[in-house]
């Protein structure tokens, strides 16, 4: 299979991503896009990788593996304290928080 269905599958799920993002109010769903994004780039560096022959990109894509679920887990810790706290996680509500 050639490379440019790797790149055309990452470039389409990291702009589903990036719509997603700026697009959505829902705090969960901003983290899902985020994750998306993320395995978007994965999904690039792993094909460029086994293009090359070269470890790596996989060595990059277990290092934001970790960093990914190291934000999803400080995020949603921050969010659930924000819904014990205000019930809502709205990122519009959110914005209140900045007084």
């Amino acid at each position: 299979m050639s490379i440019n269905y790797y790149i055309l599958l990452s470039a389409v799920l990291f702009i589903i991503g990036a719509v997603g993002v700026m697009a959505r109010r829902n705090s969960i769903i901003i983290f899902m896009c985020i994750e998306l994004m993320l395995n978007a780039v994965n999904l690039m560096l792993v094909s460029f990788s086994t293009l090359h022959n070269d470890a790596k990109g996989q060595v990059f894509v277990f290092f934001i593996m970790a960093v990914a679920a190291a934000e999803v887990a400080v995020g949603l810790a921050i969010l659930s304290m924000i819904y014990r706290n205000i019930k809502n996680i709205d990122t519009d509500l959110l914005s209140n928080l900045k007084n």
